[in-house]
């Protein structure tokens, strides 16, 4: 007996306020509007995806003490999207990024649960993390926690709004409609630990799905182990088969450590992709797409991050600089900080150097993340060679365009993954934990 061929699972990135979007492009719309998002969102739909995902920001990112250019559109708060989004899709998972680090567990635990029962059991929550006080100046208590902190704040978040969720029983509503409820069925939680304590009664009924999705972008060790404890989904950024069958091999392991199976946790990166009627149509509409992304001045803001330094005089289609990076405080806020600058500015010399770039050129080189470029069915066909490979459980697409960058995949890409056998022609299911093959709870 042949081993049955795994799903393929999808999800659509609403392009955040960064080098992603292609803004030249007149087909390039608002990042504010609802119509931007519905339009995304039910071509996702139409597409029988899983979940459409929203990113966060917090604060304006800066270089050199002045608001970034890319993120002058605004970031708007994932929930209030979403919960306009429930009222226009259907089967479509909502999957909010909220930070573990600037909220509370009972206002945040509340809001998802809210979430869910109006997407009648879509929501999703990507936990993230912020250690930076830059970030913190836009909230009370400043940038207090430490960076080793952050994740056992966020694994205790977790747990609590776990609580929160199970402290009513399914059927503490005995109408069945939301009109009677049995007092006996609602319980007390009672929290009491590092970072929070909580006593009282959690005010919003269990959801249909019993919990919200719970999403986790980390790549550390400390990010995996939380993952592997804690998340339905991980979001990474692997690009290569071989790094993806690492990636994949690595966060699967440790879910034995909690009494996990392997089903129980999907890998999904992010991926970008192009088309082209031919593999060589294809290749040219990937190069035009970078070189818009990583523009003359992006090359060089990109550049500085790294070098620590004003280098705004150097040519963007030169070589890099002579000098070595300023290891000060650097000239970027906002951003995840690179950990050891004078390796990176080190391997980035030796890659130039290697293959002859200019800045620009280094730059595109270093910043894509895993493509898929090629016809519809070659990227079909390696969309499929990585999941049956066990390198991802499916991919988190990043369109370049706002908002109809998705059209084309899933006009001329899902239909051939369909054939393949390899992805739903309809949904199942009606939560989002059945599009992910999930346990129910």
């Amino acid at each position: 007996m042949s081993t049955p061929r795994k799903q393929v699972h999808l999800a659509a990135h609403f392009p955040g306020v960064n080098n992603t979007t292609v803004w030249t492009d007149p087909r390039s719309k608002s990042q504010i509007d609802f119509s931007s998002f519905r339009h995304l969102a039910e071509t996702a739909e139409r597409g029988r995806f899983d979940f459409f995902f929203l990113a966060e920001g917090l604060r304006l990112r800066e270089l050199k003490g002045r608001i970034h250019d890319l993120d002058v559109v605004g970031r708007p708060e994932s929930l209030t999207v979403l919960a306009g989004l429930a009222g226009v899709t259907e089967r479509l998972g909502l999957a909010a990024t909220v930070n573990a680090t600037f909220n509370e567990p009972y206002e945040v635990a509340r809001r998802l649960a809210t979430l869910d029962h109006l997407s009648e059991g879509r929501a999703a929550w990507n936990v993230v993390t912020t250690s930076d006080a830059f970030t913190g100046e836009n909230f009370r208590r400043g940038g207090f926690l430490d960076r080793a902190d952050r994740y056992r704040r966020a694994a205790e978040f977790v747990r609590l709004s776990r609580e929160l969720w199970d402290s009513w029983e399914p059927d503490a509503l005995e109408a069945g409609d939301g009109r009677f409820v049995r007092p006996e069925a609602i319980g007390e939680v009672s929290f009491e630990g590092r970072h929070f304590t909580v006593s009282g009664g959690f005010t919003v009924p269990r959801s249909p799905q019993g919990r919200p999705v719970i999403i986790q972008a980390g790549d550390s060790d400390e990010g995996r182990e939380f993952a592997a404890e804690t998340a339905d989904v991980i979001f990474s950024r692997h690009g290569t088969l071989e790094d993806g069958k690492a990636f994949y091999t690595d966060v699967k392991r440790r879910l034995a450590a909690y009494g996990r199976k392997p089903h129980e946790l999907k890998i999904m990166p992010a991926a970008t992709f192009a088309l082209g009627d031919t593999e060589e149509e294809a290749a040219e509409a990937a190069a035009e797409i970078r070189r818009q992304q990583v523009g003359p001045q992006t090359a060089i803001a990109f550049l500085e991050q790294v070098w620590g330094r004003d280098i705004s005089a150097y040519d963007p289609d030169g070589p890099l600089p002579d000098v070595d990076p300023d290891l000060s405080d650097g000239v970027s806020q906002g951003r995840v900080p690179i950990a050891d600058r004078t390796a990176v500015a080190a391997r980035w010399r030796a890659l130039a150097e290697e293959k002859k770039l200019t800045i620009r050129e280094l730059v595109i080189e270093v910043t894509g993340r895993q493509s898929f470029i090629g016809t519809p069915a070659s990227v079909a066909a390696r969309i499929d060679e990585f999941v049956q490979g066990d390198a991802a459980d499916g991919f988190i697409l990043v369109p370049h365009l706002t908002p109809g960058g998705l059209d084309d995949f899933v006009d001329r890409v899902v239909p051939l993954l369909q054939e393949r056998g390899v992805f739903r022609a309809e949904y199942a299911g009606t939560t989002l934990r059945d599009h992910l093959a999930l346990d129910s709870l």
